[in-house]
């Protein structure tokens, strides 16, 4: 346990005491214009037509449940069978 908490308390002070800068990506620094920050785009436009898809076609399924069940209880009743 004692080790773990070393490895710990070494992988979050190293990165902190080292000298070179972190520098961070296109999308996150703001350059609109750079080919990562496009493909991010997409990808959050691909997702966002997935999960409009599902939500749709999820939506579309009980609205064809109940019209189906609205159909069937507007049918008249059947006839009940005749006695031998």
């Amino acid at each position: 346990m004692k080790l773990l908490r070393k490895l710990l308390i070494t992988a979050a002070v190293v990165p902190t005491l080292s000298g070179s800068p972190l520098f961070a990506c296109a999308a996150c620094y703001g350059k609109s214009d750079s080919a990562l920050a496009t493909g991010m785009n997409w990808g959050i436009f691909t997702l966002l037509g997935v999960v409009l898809t599902v939500l749709t076609c999820i939506t579309l399924f009980f609205v064809h449940i109940v019209r189906k069940e609205e159909a069937s209880s507007n049918l008249p009743p059947a006839d009940p069978p005749a006695d031998l």
